[in-house]
């Protein structure tokens, strides 16, 4: 590429995992399109480059969250780190994204001109903090929505006198010891159990702290079906099967729990009492809340049941009181004592990866538009985003909407069109929130983030099936949908 290059069709905002499936999909799609990835860090991988702690881990299957075009061929269904990471890597490798990609571009603004027909967007340089100016056609922002400078951490009361070592998981970093030493880690969501089992192969004792339970379900780490199908038939073949069939039990779960949500609930506190025996009290392992309403966690091979079991670790469901110098004091009157404390209490979100939106000089405020199929903005021409499922992997969403931008932008090409944009003229849709969904990261910010609304295209329905059908094959003039020269 050359620096004097600034003009593309496509711009692709992030080079995580749905920023490389985007560019290969749009590749094999839309291969007479000029594109460019711009990735603010140093490094492709987004999440799976950004998280460092021991033992992170995905607790979606990979046959999901891989790509479609792509099969996993690890024997591990639920997969370490590093191994997503190095799958991400060698997708960009193999399909040439990784030539497209320009490292620490940081997207501040994107001013859409209506006369041009096109994007200016305005991209700090932070290898010389300069900002250069990039011009495209279609702007496709893949940045997810955490935000990747800082986790959320609430305030605790006293932990200036703590004498030991706090630390976020977002921010680990090599020189954290807890070899044999006492970890209390505040938190109960999949960072906190995804941690605990790795900490305590080394720890003296890890304590896991929690506010409130969280539903938790045992799962094998490698999937026997896949790995026998795999043996048996094409690589292509195999995983189609396996994703499907893992599709269709994650669904048919999914559904089962929001339907009968007592009955799930009974299930799933059942299977954990059989884990954890007489070793925890099973209270730790009940949530108020029903099935689903947060998303549930995946513990592989029983790793964190193991560790209760044989005494490594415990589980504490109590308020915290205040930090002391050598650990933690709770509202029941408990201490903790601890050398190294670990905030996993949760994410911040930031939309759009923190850009700033102008349409022919007026500024978009994303809470006042609605989602267009999960992957455009109301009003906003020419731009789509990529946002995964809540109740199941994030790539399967991801790779339907970049098969439609796809669709998209060909129509645009095929009919001489320049703009494409969604509005939505029906008083009787009524808007409500983007995720309709109870964990604090969410609630957090949900505020901020554009609305759906009460009936399709506008509806998000956190359906693979549903969303297969309108998004790969109904019509794109649908009404809301509107293309112009």
């Amino acid at each position: 590429m050359s620096d004097e290059t600034l003009h593309f069709d496509v711009l692709i905002v992030g080079a995580g995992l749905s920023g490389i499936g985007a560019a290969v999909h749009l590749q094999q799609r839309c291969p007479d399109r000029t594109y460019a990835v711009l990735e603010g860090r140093e490094r492709l991988g987004g999440t799976w480059d950004l998280f460092r702690y021991p033992g992170i881990r995905s607790d979606s299957d990979m046959h999901t969250l891989g790509y479609s075009f792509r099969p996993w061929t690890n024997a591990k269904a639920i997969a370490d780190g590093a191994d997503i990471l190095a799958y991400i890597r060698d997708t960009a490798a193999e399909h040439g994204v990784d030539q497209h990609i320009r490292y620490q571009h940081r997207v501040e603004r994107a001013r859409w001109s209506s006369d041009d027909a096109r994007w200016t967007v305005d991209v700090r340089d932070l290898a010389s903090d300069t900002v250069r100016t990039f011009t495209c056609t279609f702007l496709f922002a893949c940045a997810g929505y955490y935000d990747y400078d800082e986790g959320y951490t609430p305030e605790f009361k006293g932990i200036e006198r703590f004498k030991g070592r706090v630390v976020h998981p977002q921010r680990w970093t090599p020189d954290i010891a807890w070899e044999g030493k006492r970890v209390v880690i505040i938190g109960s969501g999949a960072t906190a159990i995804t941690l605990l089992p790795s900490l305590a192969e080394r720890a003296a004792h890890v304590t896991m702290l929690q506010r409130s339970p969280t539903y938790i379900m045992n799962l094998p780490a490698r999937d026997r079906v896949a790995n026998a199908l795999r043996g048996a038939l094409p690589p292509d073949l195999a995983y189609a099967v396996t994703r499907w069939k893992n599709i269709t039990v994650g669904q048919a779960f999914y559904a089962y729990c929001r339907r009968f949500p007592a009955h799930a609930k009974r299930t799933l506190v059942g299977l954990v009492r059989r884990e954890v025996g007489g070793h925890s009290d099973v209270s730790n392992f009940v949530p108020t809340y029903n099935p689903w309403d947060q998303r549930l966690c995946v513990v592989p091979d029983g790793d964190l049941f193991a560790c209760i079991r044989d005494g490594r670790a415990s589980v504490v469901t109590d308020h915290i009181e205040t930090f002391t110098e050598t650990g933690i004091r709770l509202r029941s009157g408990a201490t903790l004592d601890a050398d190294l404390v670990v905030t996993a209490t949760g994410l911040k979100l930031k939309f759009l990866g923190g850009i700033a939106l102008e349409v022919d000089g007026r500024t978009i405020e994303p809470a006042e538009c609605l989602s267009y199929k999960g992957m455009m903005l109301s009003d906003v021409p020419n731009l789509a985003l990529a946002i995964g499922y809540t109740n199941a992997s994030w790539t399967l969403k991801c790779d339907l909407t970049c098969e439609y931008v796809c669709r998209v932008l060909n129509t645009l090409r095929d009919r001489g069109f320049r703009k494409v944009v969604p509005h939505n003229d029906d008083p009787s849709v009524q808007p409500a929130p983007l995720l309709d969904f109870t964990a604090g990261y969410v609630l957090r910010a949900i505020e901020r983030f554009p609305k759906q609304g009460s009936r399709a295209p506008w509806k998000l329905y956190q359906n693979y099936a549903l969303d297969r059908a309108a998004l790969r094959h109904a019509k794109l003039d649908d009404g809301a949908l509107r293309f112009s020269r």
